[in-house]
């Protein structure tokens, strides 16, 4: 057998494999023989069927077998040899050989790529600083009483953050449109859901107050049909209902989980679990710096196999995740061009994590990983369930364990790079969308 490597492109290698006949062909008896042993056919005893006649009904499934394991074993010891690491799985094809004796077969391949980490002691990253005090936790407050506001009947006219229920019938040209007309339809002023002139008609109405208005639609409106034109509305104001924020008391830190509704003791729990928050976003924040230092530190080239095999499985966890949300995915089908970008990223860093792990031996240790069990078991009821959950199943451990190996990547980079730390606005850091 011989092999010869040839480049034809950056990671792609092709290796020539020679089979010799006489190996297939022994392989093949010997199969044949062992089969012999277990088959039954109509007019022989179990085991005595004549090999001729074992030959001739299995006789091609056995050489195909026999050729696949030697191609295989080949393969495999012709990588070994060259110290080759194989990426994803070897196209064989066959090739005219001038040898009578032997099988040509060209198998072509991928490669990892080899490569040491790059430098990465330019690389600018900016560390969100934010303590979490009283206006933190007054903000938070806040923000939990408007989730549990409630809404009273009130004589005044609608006003700005309202609820209100109306009947309404919308017309183009004096017929009535599709979609332009509901009863006791709900809505809060203020919300957007309405087109702004619309809430502004309805704005400063009373319950039982009946109106009509024109209103044009935006030249960009979804609606095709309406977009840019203008059509009239007749309303009926059935309801006007003021908003009620809760009252922070006993009431509303046992609707906050606090069974004693101690006030404090809730402020408590706010500020441990906005603190945790805060953490984790400001951790999120700078290991998003750190893989972009690195992916531009190490311009690497990628294995497309591997790249192909993250996109069936991004498209695998799509689906499923549709299929949770009570979605048909076989009516919608999925390109694999969506994932392409991101399985690349996710290859891409996968394989710098692993060199820089390696290089740097920065592989996470069993004291890191128990830490990082008992602070996210910290936040339930029964630490100790949780933390025993986490140890009774290796996966589970191994999941924590790719997390902590990461971390620790990061604390690497960041004693690299050049880190300049900026106090951030607790708005800004919780609700960076907004900004």
């Amino acid at each position: 057998m011989e092999a010869t490597t040839a480049q034809a492109n950056e990671l792609e290698r092709t290796i020539d494999l020679a089979v010799a006949i006489a190996d297939v062909e022994k392989d093949m008896e010997q199969r044949l023989k062992r089969m012999g042993k277990n088959i039954k056919m109509a007019g022989f005893r179990p085991g005595k069927v004549p090999f001729s006649i074992v030959k001739q009904q299995y006789g091609e499934q056995a050489r195909h077998e026999a050729l696949a394991e030697q191609l295989d074993r080949i393969f495999a010891d012709t990588v070994n040899a060259q110290k080759l690491r194989v990426a994803g799985y070897p196209r064989i094809e066959p090739k005219t050989s001038e040898d009578d004796s032997q099988m040509l077969f060209a198998a072509t391949f991928e490669i990892y790529p080899e490569f040491a980490p790059g430098d990465v002691s330019t690389a600018e990253i900016e560390r969100p600083l934010l303590d979490v005090g009283a206006a933190e936790i007054d903000k938070t407050v806040d923000i939990l009483r408007q989730q549990r506001i409630r809404f009273d009947a009130t004589d005044r006219a609608a006003e700005k953050g309202d609820r209100v229920v109306i009947d309404f019938l919308g017309k183009k040209d004096g017929v009535a449109f599709q979609g332009g007309a509901a009863n006791d339809y709900p809505f809060v002023l203020g919300q957007g859901m309405m087109l702004p002139d619309f809430e502004n008609a309805v704005t400063g109405c009373t319950a039982g107050e009946s109106k009509t208005f024109d209103l044009a639609f935006p030249a960009d409106y979804h609606a095709a049909d309406l977009a840019g034109q203008t059509v009239q509305f007749d309303i009926t104001v059935k309801q006007v209902m003021a908003p009620r924020l809760p009252d922070v008391d006993a009431d509303f830190a046992k609707m906050m989980g606090v069974a004693d509704g101690d006030v404090d003791k809730m402020r408590g729990e706010i500020e441990a679990n906005l603190k945790r928050e805060v953490k984790n976003r400001i951790e999120a924040k700078v290991k998003d710096q750190v893989m972009e230092a690195l992916l531009k530190a190490n311009p690497i080239a990628v294995p497309a196999a591997l790249v192909d095999m993250e996109v069936q499985r991004l498209m695998q966890a799509a689906r499923q995740d549709m299929e949770q949300r009570g979605m048909k995915t076989k009516d919608m089908p999925m390109q694999p061009e969506w994932f392409a970008d991101q399985a690349k990223r996710r290859v891409t860093l996968g394989l710098i994590l692993a060199e820089v792990v390696k290089t740097e031996n920065l592989q996470a240790t069993p004291e890191q990983v128990r830490s990082m069990v008992e602070e996210s078991a910290a936040s339930y009821e029964q630490p100790e369930e949780v933390i025993r959950w986490y140890y009774a199943q290796p996966q589970r451990l191994g999941e924590v364990e790719g997390v902590a190996i990461e971390n620790n990547v990061v604390a690497w980079v960041l004693s690299k790079a050049q880190v300049a730390d900026k106090a951030v606005a607790f708005d800004e850091l919780m609700n960076p969308q907004q900004q």
